[in-house]
C-alpha cells in the first residue's frame, strides 16, 4: 500500500512500513503480523480474509508509525467520500434501469480513491512500491505500474457486485438486505480468486479484458514517476519485510 508519505509492505508472515518524515528523515518500522490470511485454502473465505487481514494492520501500523498518513485521511478526501455515499444512495433510489444504475454506482465508488491521488505524493509512492516490489521479483528494472496491484481488482469487483446487486433485485422484499449482505461477501471472494487466476494467466483474453481497467487507472492516474528519496523509502520498506519473511538461519 502507497502511504501519503510512504510504503507499507507485506508478505505473509510481516509488514513492515517507511516513512519520510515531515524532518525529512528515514522511518522504518516491521513486525510480524497478528492476524494471517495467508494459510486459509477456501476459496469462499480466503478472499475476506485477505481483506481482513490488510484492515487488521492499519490500526496497528497508526500505533507503530504514528507519523504514517494514510491515503484517506485527509479532510478533502474525507469530505469525498461524504459526497460520493450522498450521491450514491439517489442513484440506486433513482429510476434508471439495473445495469445502467450498477454501472453508474461502480464507477462513482472510485471517486475517492480518484480525489486522494490527485494531490500530495500519494501517486509517486505508489510508483515507487510498484518499481520496488516489481523489481525485486523480476530481478531487472520495472515500470511503475504492477500486474498485482489493488487495482487489477477493479475489473473483477465490477462484474462480480453488478451480477451480486441485479441478482438481490430477484429476491423477495423482505429477504433482500440479507441477499445483498450474503452477495457482497461472495462478490469479495469471487473477485479475488479471479485475481488470482489473471495473474496465473495474464495472456489470456479474459485475464487482459478483466485488468484492463485497473492498468489504466494505474498508468493514468493511479501513479507518477518517483523521485530517488521516494525510491529510498520503498526500498527500506521492501527490505525490512524480507528481513522478517526470510526463516532464521
Amino acid at each position: 500500500m502507497a502511504l501519503a508519505n510512504g510504503v507499507l509492505v507485506h508478505g505473509p508472515q510481516a509488514w513492515a512500513c517507511a516513512v519520510r518524515t515531515e524532518a525529512g528523515e528515514l522511518k522504518v518500522v516491521a513486525r510480524r503480523k497478528r492476524f494471517r490470511a495467508a494459510g486459509i485454502r477456501n476459496p469462499l473465505l480466503r478472499g475476506p480474509a485477505r481483506l481482513a487481514e490488510a484492515l487488521a494492520l492499519l490500526p496497528q501500523l497508526k500505533r507503530a508509525v504514528p507519523e504514517a498518513r494514510l491515503p484517506m485521511e485527509g479532510p478533502g478526501v474525507v469530505a469525498a467520500m461524504v459526497g460520493s455515499a450522498v450521491v450514491l444512495k439517489a442513484v440506486k433510489r433513482s429510476g434508471l434501469r439495473p445495469l445502467a444504475r450498477e454501472l453508474l454506482t461502480s464507477a462513482l465508488s472510485l471517486a475517492p480513491a480518484a480525489f486522494a491521488l490527485r494531490g500530495g505524493e500519494l501517486a509517486e509512492y505508489h510508483g515507487a512500491e510498484h518499481i520496488s516490489i516489481g523489481t525485486y521479483e523480476h530481478g531487472a528494472s520495472r515500470p511503475k505500474e504492477h500486474e498485482r496491484c489493488g487495482s487489477h481488482l477493479i475489473g473483477p469487483m465490477l462484474l462480480t457486485n453488478a451480477a451480486s446487486n441485479l441478482a438481490s433485485e430477484q429476491v423477495p422484499a423482505r429477504y433482500r438486505p440479507a441477499a445483498r449482505a450474503v452477495g457482497a461477501v461472495g462478490a469479495v471472494a469471487a473477485s479475488v480468486e479471479l485475481f488470482g487466476w489473471m495473474t496465473r494467466h495474464p495472456a489470456h483474453p479474459l485475464a487482459r479484458a478483466l485488468a484492463k481497467p485497473g492498468h489504466e487507472l494505474q498508468h493514468r492516474l493511479g501513479t507518477r514517476e518517483p523521485s530517488a528519496a521516494q525510491l529510498e523509502v520503498a526500498d527500506a520498506a521492501l527490505r525490512a519485510c524480507l528481513e522478517l519473511e526470510e526463516p532464521p538461519a
